[in-house]
C-alpha cells in the first residue's frame, strides 16, 4: 500500500504536469520520432498485427481471429501501462513541482494540440495553391481515398478531422491523465493508435481486419465515450453560443462510431456547414459548403477549447491539492 502510494504523484504535481505539457506543446510541437512514445506504440503494433490479423486469402475462424488481437492488445496495453507506472514512481521520491515538471515533459508526447492545428492549417494554405496540393495535404491526415475530393470535400475531410482529433490528441489524453495519471495517458494513447491501425472493417494492408480489430476498436470506443462529449461542449462553450443537446445528439448518431460524431456534429451545428465523408455520414446536411474563412473560426474554436480545458484541469487539480493538504 505504501509503495502504491507512493506512485501516486500529488494533485499539485499532476496540475503543473498539465500546464507543462501544453505549454511544451505549443513550444516545441512534436519530439522526434526515435524518442516518441506513440510511434513506438505504433511499431509495436504493426508488428503484433502481422500475426494478429490473417491475410485476406487465408481462412480464419472469426473467434480465433477475435481471441487473438484482444490478448495481443491486453498484452501490449498491460505493457505500456507497467512502463508508464514504473516511471511515475521513480518520479515519487522528488518534490512535488520537480514530479510536476518531469510529468509534463513525459505526458506532452501523449498529447498533439500544435501538430494538429498547423496540419488542418497547411490544408487550407495548400489548397489556395490549388486542388491537387489540398488533396496532397489532407491525405497526410486522412486514410480516405482523396483523389475524387473537390475543394468542399478536402475542406471537409479537414475540419472533420480536426473536431475527432481534439478529442483523440488533446481531450481524451488529459481527461485520463487526470484521472489515473501517466498510466492513464499512456493507456489511451495505446488504444487510441490501435483502433486507427487494427479497428478495420475489412481488409487492409491485405489482411482481414473484420475480427481480428474488433477488440481495439471497441476498447478505444469505450475510452473515449465521455471525453468525446466532453469534447462536444468545449467547442460549443469555446465558440460562445451552445445548440440544442437533442440537435447535437441527432447528429453524433450520423456517424458509425458512438464517439466521433460528437465534436464533429457540435463544429458542424456551429459553423454552419455539411461535414460529408461519402458513404460513410453526412452531418448537418443542411448546412452550406464550407469556406475558408470557416476553417480559421474552427482552428480559433478549437485552440480555446485546448486552453479552457487544460485550464479547468489544472484549476481543479490545484484546488484538490489545497484541499488535501493538512491544516
Amino acid at each position: 500500500m505504501e509503495q502504491a502510494a507512493l506512485a501516486w504523484p500529488p494533485a499539485g504535481a499532476l496540475a503543473l504536469a498539465v500546464a507543462v505539457a501544453l505549454a511544451w506543446d505549443a513550444r516545441f510541437g512534436e519530439p522526434p520520432a526515435r524518442l516518441h512514445p506513440v510511434v513506438a506504440m505504433g511499431w509495436v503494433l504493426a508488428a503484433l498485427g502481422r500475426g494478429v490479423a490473417p491475410l485476406a486469402a487465408a481462412a480464419a475462424r472469426p473467434e480465433r481471429s477475435f481471441a487473438t488481437g484482444a490478448l495481443a492488445w491486453t498484452l501490449g496495453a498491460a505493457g505500456v501501462a507497467a512502463l508508464a507506472w514504473a516511471v511515475q514512481a521513480l518520479l515519487s521520491g522528488l518534490p512535488w513541482w520537480a514530479q510536476g515538471l518531469a510529468l509534463g515533459v513525459l505526458l506532452k508526447p501523449l498529447l498533439a494540440w500544435r501538430m494538429l492545428r498547423d496540419e488542418v492549417a497547411a490544408v487550407e494554405a495548400a489548397l489556395k495553391q490549388g486542388l491537387e496540393a489540398g488533396r496532397a495535404q489532407v491525405a497526410r491526415l486522412v486514410s480516405r481515398d482523396v483523389q475524387a475530393l473537390d475543394e468542399a470535400g478536402v475542406r471537409q475531410a479537414a475540419l472533420s478531422t480536426l473536431a475527432e482529433n481534439l478529442n483523440d490528441s488533446v481531450v481524451a489524453p488529459l481527461f485520463w491523465f487526470a484521472l489515473a495519471g501517466l498510466p492513464g495517458a499512456a493507456l489511451y494513447r495505446w488504444a487510441n493508435t490501435a483502433d486507427a491501425m487494427w479497428g478495420y472493417r475489412g481488409v487492409r494492408g491485405g489482411r482481414d481486419w473484420t475480427w481480428a480489430g474488433r477488440w481495439a476498436a471497441r476498447a478505444d470506443d469505450a475510452l473515449s465515450w465521455l471525453p468525446a462529449r466532453l469534447s462536444a461542449l468545449l467547442l460549443l462553450a469555446a465558440s460562445g453560443r451552445g445548440v440544442a443537446w437533442r440537435a447535437l445528439r441527432a447528429q453524433a448518431r450520423r456517424t458509425p462510431s458512438p464517439n466521433g460524431g460528437w465534436p464533429m456534429g457540435a463544429l458542424a451545428l456551429r459553423l454552419g456547414v455539411r461535414l460529408v465523408k461519402p458513404g460513410v455520414y453526412a452531418l448537418h446536411e443542411d448546412g452550406r459548403l464550407p469556406q475558408p474563412a470557416d476553417t480559421a473560426r474552427a482552428l480559433a474554436w478549437c485552440g480555446r477549447a485546448v486552453v479552457g480545458w487544460g485550464a479547468l484541469l489544472v484549476a481543479g487539480m490545484a484546488a484538490l491539492e489545497v484541499v488535501g493538504r493538512p491544516s
